[in-house]
């Protein structure tokens, strides 16, 4: 099938209304993909630091890793630059009504986006409610804000609601999150 990149691809990702929420890496890594290919923004998938202890070479082609081990922990999962401004988040999803347990977000993700707020980056988080088919960004200083004020294990839906933005899903691109920046108004 020829996509309008010029990408052929050989099978075709169908989602159905019960699995669509299930996927947020690649709603997100098809949205990256529509911003690249039109020049809106470069973001990407950042990859996970690990080293390579065991390899089984059955030939130069079919080389299949056995054993690895983290290098260090990764920070998040996407960077990029977008109108002259890093931009750098983390994207979750959670099966939760009520809530996004913090637990599923690691300190050093945060302290991470932290510092690239504090040095004039765009840092943020992506969350999915996949039971309520809702996507969220919260940006990172409103996501410390709660962390300084709530003494909580979790984010509850209502603060998502309020200090956060809903990602509406659409073709293309899939989930347009830097329309949400555009309208905050944190980039030219």
């Amino acid at each position: 099938m020829n996509y309008p990149s010029g990408i052929k691809k050989d099978t075709v990702n169908l989602r159905t209304y019960s699995n669509r929420g299930m996927d947020l890496e690649a709603d997100i890594n098809d949205t990256n993909e529509y911003y690249l290919y039109n020049d809106i923004a470069v973001i990407h998938k950042k990859p996970t630091p690990i080293t390579i202890n065991k390899v089984d070479y059955k030939s130069r082609h079919d080389a299949v890793i056995k054993e690895a081990h983290f290098i260090t922990p990764s920070t998040t999962d996407y960077n990029g630059i977008y109108k002259g401004r890093y931009i750098d988040f983390e994207a979750k999803e959670t099966k939760s009504t009520t809530s996004f347990p913090l637990k599923n977000i690691h300190k050093h993700q945060i302290e991470h986006l932290k510092k690239i707020f504090n040095h004039g980056g765009i840092g943020f988080i992506i969350v999915r409610f996949t039971k309520l088919n809702k996507t969220y960004l919260l940006f990172i200083e409103d996501l410390l804000c709660f962390l300084e004020c709530q003494k909580r294990a979790s984010i509850p839906v209502s603060y998502f609601e309020e200090k956060g933005y809903i990602i509406k899903e659409g073709l293309n691109p899939r989930i347009d999150y830097l329309k949400i920046i555009d309208k905050k108004g944190v980039v030219l």
